[in-house]
């Protein structure tokens, strides 16, 4: 057996930090002819016009179902008047000319695509059309200013038309404009428009490639038995029986596990089977979920990290008319990618060739490089299609791993985690417990509000981000920290505690606990003082127009306070992620058993300038999917030492008999454009909740619910 002794955790941070040296994406005007020298008209890195008149726009985020396949393209093609039936898109490669101008380098996540590249694609497609126009305009020996664009085309006054493919090879002789103008978005074409997405025909073909269609020539499979805590260790291992699999071909112990390589998946995952492996989990192996719960609270509890600090909390508790008090509390999750997590590498010589679907293909350079002991540049990311990411794939450790296999193989790899050991060692949501106190006056309005969150650091875990000084993690507070509700004196502290499983970013991050946490409390208050949950918001936040714009949209729509069939019952929540506003109304009844049943979610969205609303629409759908099964169902839990669930049967996700009927409302904006992949995931959660409350009396404080409880209300 082969063995190589390298620290996980060491990667992670020293390669990530690499990464972060990238720096800024370069200017527009710097970036001519980057791709293809062969190419009549490529006036930037984003773009390419053929002879045929065909626009190709070059996307450097990764495509995880979320839509920049098509929001991109969008972007470039609004602004260079192009036909959008001759648009097409291509996956950039690796390049610091396709960072993210939000992370500084090439990566996706946090919704921040649309928003970080809103004005940089749209200067590219600008610059473009400039000088198509410039270049028709010496043809015709006219004034550029009398010409016009439109569906790939330049058109003078007179009436003379010479479409794109005609004027490229002109228009590749002239400088690229520094500050080329945008549109008034008054006369977007394109932008706003339900528009189909580019990447769907491939999808219903089967051409499209996910991470897990790479083939490389001569590759091995290999499937891990995956370290099942950070820092546990083999302390034996008999590899007998998985050798003698027909086709397993080596097993190889690196630092977060023990790989089969094999000459297909099905040997690979027989020998991994027949691995018989005593772990060493260390100072892990007496965790359970008890002791985390416990550790949590504690850290709730004692919050010495302030983020906010309004008023007087103790004279606004003393003076108060009633108090409020409750403990919140959320597991660990699993992001569960319908794709298992896999990579591809191959390690000739001096360079490292990946092909994976990835969420961050620079960090991934500058990590493998250090893993292969080569420089960025012999490292090659080929991104391929993610079957969900989540948050998931912006951690490196599959393709670490790969990279290590095949450096140690010498031979092509493609690596695959099974659900079950990606799950048993996953990277989580964290797991949160708050504690709230508030004060009401005689009105019932809040006048003193505290939360304490006990919370482990993604910041911390990430390797590439410090918690600031005053000791505030920003991901754990997110939610609560900058909560909309106007009540004059609050504090609002974190105490940090590290139970011990890894901890890492999870769709819509501190928002998707935090946001149930802060939208039940205050459905809480309104209960408290006897007042309309949607109302007792209202007046709450009338500092707040936009909060105050989509809760008024989600009850107009969903008809709040009207009759509702026997049995169903109204709740309703608001949020703030990631630079959009979403409320949602979840109409809820429930069975005989205790188990709730979601019949229709109405929600209500701003965020800002919409570029596809068919997007934003599919997006808010599928994101009330990933909230509701973690509201219903999703749970990580530990006994042992070792996580307790491995596969959809345990960890369970929405069945489509279960999908409620989702309405999308979207408000018209001229607002700067916010994200949409994830802000539809926190507000489901309370406003179920909520609406459970307002069926039993029953007030739910943990996730998933439980349905025991409701049994007995």
């Amino acid at each position: 057996m082969d063995t190589l002794q390298t620290s996980r955790r060491g990667f992670l941070k020293s390669g990530t930090g690499a990464a972060l040296s990238i720096g800024f994406a370069l200017p527009l005007a710097g970036l001519s002819g980057r791709l293809d020298a062969a190419t009549p008209f490529s006036p930037n890195a984003f773009l390419r016009i053929g002879s045929d008149g065909l626009v190709t726009v070059i996307c450097g985020s990764a495509e995880m179902g979320q839509g920049v396949l098509t929001a991109i393209p969008m972007l470039v093609a609004e602004e260079l008047d192009a036909d959008w039936k001759t648009v097409r898109v291509e996956q950039a490669p690796v390049d610091k000319a396709y960072n993210n101008p939000m992370f500084q380098m090439q990566a996706t996540g946090g919704s921040t695509t649309v928003r970080a590249f809103w004005e940089p694609m749209r200067q590219a497609g600008a610059a473009a059309r400039e000088m198509l126009v410039a270049a028709a305009a010496a043809q015709w020996k006219v004034p550029a200013g009398e010409c016009r664009t439109e569906a790939g085309q330049v058109i003078h006054k007179s009436g003379k038309k010479l479409g794109y493919g005609a004027l490229t090879a002109a228009a590749a002789k002239l400088p690229v404009p520094a500050k080329p103008v945008l549109k008034d978005p008054k006369d977007f074409r394109i932008l706003g428009k339900p528009t189909r997405r580019l990447d769907t025909p491939g999808k219903l073909n089967g051409t499209a490639r996910y991470g897990i269609d790479a083939q490389v020539p001569g590759m091995l499979v290999a499937v891990m038995a995956r370290a099942p805590q950070p820092g546990a260790k083999p302390a034996k291992v008999d590899d007998s029986k998985a050798k003698a699999v027909k086709g397993v071909r080596q097993v190889v112990t690196i630092p977060s596990g023990v790989a089969v390589l094999a000459d297909g998946y099905w040997a690979a995952k027989k020998g991994r089977d027949a691995l018989a492996i005593d772990w060493d989990l260390g100072a892990a192996k007496d965790l359970s979920s008890a002791k985390v719960s416990a550790m949590l609270a504690e850290g709730a509890g004692e919050p010495d990290a302030v983020a906010v600090d309004l008023g007087n909390t103790k004279d606004a508790a003393a003076t108060g008319a009633k108090s409020v008090d409750a403990t919140y509390e959320a597991p660990y999750l699993a992001h569960a990618c319908m794709e298992p997590m896999n990579c591809t590498a191959w390690v000739r010589g001096d360079t490292v060739e990946v092909w994976v679907g990835t969420q961050s293909q620079g960090p991934n350079q500058g990590i493998l490089s250090q893993v292969a002991s080569v420089t960025p540049a012999k490292v090659k990311v080929n991104t391929l299609m993610l079957g969900g990411g989540f948050g998931r794939r912006f951690a490196p450790d599959f393709t670490i791993d790969a990279t290590l296999l095949s450096k140690i193989s010498g031979k092509p790899v493609k690596l695959i985690y099974s659900r079950e050991d990606d799950m048993a060692a996953g990277f989580f949501r964290p797991a949160s417990v708050t504690k709230f106190e508030a004060v009401l006056d005689g009105q019932g309005r809040p006048t003193m509000l505290k939360a304490g969150v006990g919370s482990p650091s993604i910041m911390a875990a990430s390797g590439f981000m410090k918690i600031p000084e005053n000791g505030v993690d920003a991901f754990a507070m997110e939610g609560i920290a900058d909560h909309p509700y106007d009540i004059a004196n609050q504090r609002l502290a974190y105490g940090r505690k590290e139970p011990g499983p890894q901890v890492w970013f999870w769709r819509s991050v501190g928002h998707s606990q935090n946001i149930f946490f802060i939208e039940s409390f205050i459905d809480e208050l309104a209960a408290a003082a006897k007042q309309d949950p949607y109302e007792y918001r209202r007046a709450l936040l009338t500092k707040q127009p936009r909060y105050k714009g989509v809760l008024e949209l989600a009850a107009q729509k969903v008809g709040w306070g009207s009759p509702l069939p026997a049995g169903v019952f109204r709740g309703i929540a608001v949020a703030q992620s990631f630079g959009s506003y979403v409320a949602e109304v979840a109409e809820v009844s429930i069975g005989a058993d205790g188990t709730p049943k979601v019949h229709r979610v109405v929600a209500a969205v701003d965020c800002g300038m919409t570029v596809n609303p068919q997007t934003i629409e599919r997006q808010i759908e599928g994101a009330i999917v990933y909230g509701l099964s973690a509201a219903l169902y999703g749970r990580i839990s530990f006994k042992d030492g070792r996580v307790e669930q491995g596969n959809f049967n345990d960890y369970p996700v929405l069945r489509m008999t279960e999908m409620p009927k989702v309405e999308v409302h979207i408000v018209p904006s001229t607002e700067k454009p916010g994200g949409i992949g994830e802000p539809g995931t926190p507000p489901i959660a309370p406003a179920v909740a909520n609406a459970i409350y307002a069926a039993t009396a029953k007030r739910l404080r943990s996730l998933p619910f439980d349905t025991a409880q409701l049994k007995k209300a």
